[in-house]
């Protein structure tokens, strides 16, 4: 086993040159030889990256009894498989969007997948440290994949186009998370809870490949590899817009990794659950987001105005939030759980889209942007998960840890209601 986790190690270095080079690719593309065909193939590759982001983004938490019980470790150590993993990915998200700028996409978006399918070696890992460094290698492709997205579908895709992609892009990591956690302990029941990570970190090292091939960066559009000024990434994280949106998508998110870290066994502990079904009921949080998020994605092209796409969202994730843990009833769980799902993911085609509106945009500062949700809701969702498995280990109980972070998720609304108006571009790219 350990042979063959050292063969797709070199493998993907392998594939780290092979992505340098663009005529290895180049008889898969020839089929494709038109921008507006090909840009289909950037779609459903990029489509793909989410989602193996998605499938590896919680897929421990339905298997923290597990582990706690094979590794010996506590509630607040195994918490730390998603916080120290979502801790790095944010310090990695303002880098890996500058980085992206001066080194390259296609590069930076192989290198970060690459990172993110190391999750197949699980299977391996005599110890619980090692599992963890293979979160942390999960953390920073993560953290570094999502800030290069953004430049790459302004080389790709019109402004209108942009708003559906985000849409798709996010219902694709929701679609991915929601799998990983309703379907994790079942094959853990036949397979082995490493067994279980390696399935999913397999899925995603098979995309990084596919990237590796058939990945490809339009040569003639604005990032040219020349970087970003640090004026210019100043003036970004100024913007009284961006900082608002940046504080709500964080206590947002931080709330969302809170529950969904710990819903699984608290509905487990608390409210007797089998694993299982706790991870079913959890798992649709993402799930109902998948559908939350197309609507999200294509509503705004039919409105103008921005401030309800995060209004609506802010209070149903707020009366949700206190649901999912407040209610004893099962069909009071369901109902709070839909509306968490709806508010949590339904915003955010807007949320990313917003910021390529703004005037002076370029996919250097779009990256940087991005980078900047990232790191900072990073911190917030590496703490929160953290705080609550703390608070449960010193009181006994998880409400109180609950309740401090659905309080601050209420921060969508408030920035719904107090966001300026700005004056957009009609083409963020500058096409």
């Amino acid at each position: 086993m350990i042979s063959v986790g050292l063969l797709l190690v070199a493998s993907g270095i392998i594939f780290v040159s092979l992505a340098s080079f663009p005529t290895v690719s180049g008889r898969v593309r020839i089929l494709f030889n038109s921008r507006p065909r090909y840009r289909f193939v950037i779609a459903g590759l990029i489509l793909f990256a989410h989602f193996a982001v998605g499938i590896n983004f919680f897929v421990v938490a339905p298997l923290f009894p597990l582990i706690i019980d094979d590794f010996g470790v506590s509630r607040a150590s195994v918490s730390l498989l998603i916080a120290l993993a979502l801790l790095v990915h944010s310090f990695f998200g303002l880098p890996g969007g500058i980085l992206a700028a001066r080194f390259g996409l296609k590069r930076m978006y192989f290198l970060s997948w690459f990172m993110i399918g190391l999750s197949v070696l699980s299977v391996v890992a005599p110890n619980f440290e090692t599992l963890l460094l293979l979160r942390v290698a999960y953390g920073i492709g993560f953290g570094a994949i999502v800030p290069t997205t953004g430049p790459l579908l302004m080389q790709w895709f019109r402004p209108k186009e942009i708003t559906i992609m985000n849409g798709l892009d996010i219902a694709a990591l929701s679609l991915g998370v929601a799998l990983s956690v309703s379907l994790a302990a079942p094959i853990a029941n036949v397979v082995g809870w490493q067994a279980s990570l390696s399935v999913f970190g397999g899925i995603a090292m098979l995309g990084a490949v596919a990237w590796g091939i058939l990945g490809k960066v339009e040569a003639s559009t604005p990032v040219t590899g020349g970087g970003i000024s640090l004026q210019d990434i100043f003036s970004v994280l100024r913007n009284r817009t961006i900082l608002l949106l940046v504080g709500a998508d964080a206590l947002v998110f931080m709330q969302y990794t809170a529950l969904t870290s710990w819903l699984p066994t608290f509905y487990n502990e608390v409210r007797g659950m089998s694993l299982t079904q706790a991870g079913f009921i959890t798992g649709l949080l993402p799930f109902v987001g998948v559908f939350a998020v197309l609507v999200g994605g294509f509503l705004p092209l039919k409105f103008a105005a921005k401030k309800p796409f995060f209004i609506f969202p802010g209070l149903l994730l707020g009366l949700g939030g206190w649901g999912s843990f407040l209610i004893d009833s099962t069909f009071g769980i369901y109902v709070s759980i839909i509306l968490l799902g709806v508010g949590s993911w339904s915003y955010a085609p807007t949320l990313l889209s917003l910021p390529m509106e703004i005037p002076g945009m370029t996919p250097e500062k779009v990256a940087v942007v991005w980078g900047t949700f990232v790191t900072v809701s990073g911190i917030g969702m590496f703490l929160s998960p953290i705080v609550v498995g703390a608070m449960r280990d010193q009181t006994g109980g998880f409400t109180t840890g609950f309740i401090i972070f659905a309080v601050g998720a209420w921060a969508l609304l408030i920035v719904g209601l107090i966001l300026p108006k700005i004056s957009t571009n009609s083409d963020p790219a500058g096409r």
